[in-house]
């Protein structure tokens, strides 16, 4: 019988995976294996949240649905920003492997640590001093207000964690490793869902207590991150005694990764504006856009894979000079991403009554899911052409232009559609048909872009 010991070790502590060869050989089965796990990945992280509104909604109220749902707008504009720094390590550090520099390997995981804990107490002093100030700007109803504060609060008391599992997940994705980060979401996910109800159902903390379970399980994957690059091989074995911010390797993940954290960070904005337009049309409004909005995420983090995958690729590529391979790899995650969230699309669309009753019985609040699965998730997958297109822009250094075109196309337009269109017609559904209106619009122009940014620089070098 083995030990309890050996058992917990082979448990939070894998074999190291064998990483994808970017540079070599097919690429079809490589991206498929890069981009699938990350996407399963990014659900589970989204789970986390998920998790928490489906066992409030259906152990507590709408009320507190809604105090834990309209909060991942608010805390997202933030985390993004930083977020998207870990990009800028993850295109930094897969160049560096395409022009094979060991040393500057070594340099650039320390670099991307250190900032991963500078982010992290960065975003948690914010969170516990804007907490309040934020939700009520964003008209949260009146009954709902105390107990989203409390769960911002308790929310960001983990961002240290946060940003060391993503700055973590960075690093491994960077040599073709997307297995390991899912592995640690899987044993945080389980440990969430159990936690919630427990305290839930059983301690009957609420609000607080899937805020406590989520934050728990933030810790657990952050820790097992974290014990994979203690125990990686030169020059991607990390040691806190060498933790460095190299001047010119923290530039360029700023250079790089700004632009994309903005991005996601005007996202953000755009949608707390529409989180506040939904706020003024009630709790249950905001508790059926709450449920919806999960599956939102879920469909979007297939785009978001194939994305990262096609930055990553990119990245290591272009720092090897095989362009046409950079071409190969835009058409196939364009191509593969497509396809795979417009199957998701057409489910969300098809059984929405039946997914959004994991969340809740009450017909008002699953109306609202509805219509938001009619009028923004089942186009989601429009969101690939600006969002592949762009990430292939950034894998080749061209990271501030699609930050322009997001900036335009999808937050300035849905800000202007909230204080004309919907404040015509005060209608929840034609609030929702800003979405796929801003992803086209956006489309077009970065399309547009990538395509005369490649036939120039491929040309020129």
């Amino acid at each position: 019988m083995p030990s309890i010991k050996n058992i917990a070790r082979k448990f939070f502590l894998p074999a190291k995976h064998s990483n994808i060869d970017m540079l070599n050989g097919s690429l079809l089965d490589k991206i498929l294996m890069f981009a699938i796990p990350l996407a399963l990945s990014m659900m589970l992280q989204q789970l986390f949240n998920s998790a928490d509104v489906a066992v409030v909604g259906r152990f507590d109220s709408p009320q507190a649905m809604a105090a834990v749902g309209s909060n991942s707008q608010a805390i997202n504009l933030m985390v993004n920003l930083f977020v998207g720094l870990s990009i800028g390590a993850n295109v930094v550090i897969a160049r560096y492997i395409g022009t094979g520099h060991k040393n500057k390997i070594h340099e650039a995981v320390h670099t991307a640590i250190s900032l991963a804990l500078i982010s992290g107490v960065i975003l948690l002093i914010w969170g516990l001093s804007v907490a309040r100030v934020m939700l009520v700007m964003m008209n949260t109803p009146e009954d709902v207000l105390e107990p989203a504060v409390l769960y911002f609060r308790l929310y960001f008391l983990g961002m240290p964690f946060i940003m060391l599992y993503n700055f973590g997940s960075a690093v491994l994705r960077s040599m073709g490793d997307s297995n390991r980060p899912l592995w640690c979401l899987v044993v945080g996910g389980v440990v969430n869902v159990i936690l919630n109800l427990i305290l839930v159902i059983i301690f009957k903390l609420s609000v607080a207590g899937v805020a406590i379970a989520t934050v728990t399980s933030n810790i657990i994957s952050a820790f097992m991150i974290m014990r994979y690059l203690f125990n990686e091989d030169e020059p991607f074995k990390f040691s806190f005694k060498n933790l460095i911010l190299k001047r010119e390797d923290v530039i360029d993940m700023i250079k790089i990764g700004l632009p994309a954290g903005l991005q996601g960070m005007l996202f953000s904005i755009s949608n707390i504006c529409i989180q506040t337009a939904i706020n003024s049309l009630g709790s249950y409004a905001s508790a059926g856009s709450a449920a919806a909005l999960n599956f939102d995420f879920i469909v979007f983090f297939i785009v978001n894979a194939f994305t990262q995958a096609a930055v990553t690729f990119t990245s290591q590529n272009f720092g090897a000079r095989n362009y046409e391979r950079c071409i190969k790899v835009y058409r196939l995650s364009m191509l593969y991403g497509t396809l795979l969230t417009g199957l998701a699309c057409v489910i969300c669309g098809v059984w929405r009554t039946e997914i959004l009753s994991l969340y809740t019985r009450d017909p008002i609040v699953l109306k609202f899911g509805e219509v938001r699965m009619l009028h923004a998730v089942a186009f989601l997958w429009l969101c690939n052409l600006y969002e592949i297109s762009g990430g292939c822009l950034r894998g080749m250094g061209y990271s501030v232009l699609p930050a322009v075109f997001v900036l335009t196309g999808c937050c300035l337009l849905r800000i202007v559609w909230v204080f004309t269109v919907f404040k015509y017609f005060n209608d929840f559904a034609i609030l929702m048909d800003v979405y796929p209106v801003s992803w086209i619009v956006t489309s077009i122009a970065t399309l547009i872009a990538y395509y005369r940014i490649r036939k120039r620089v491929f040309r020129s070098m």
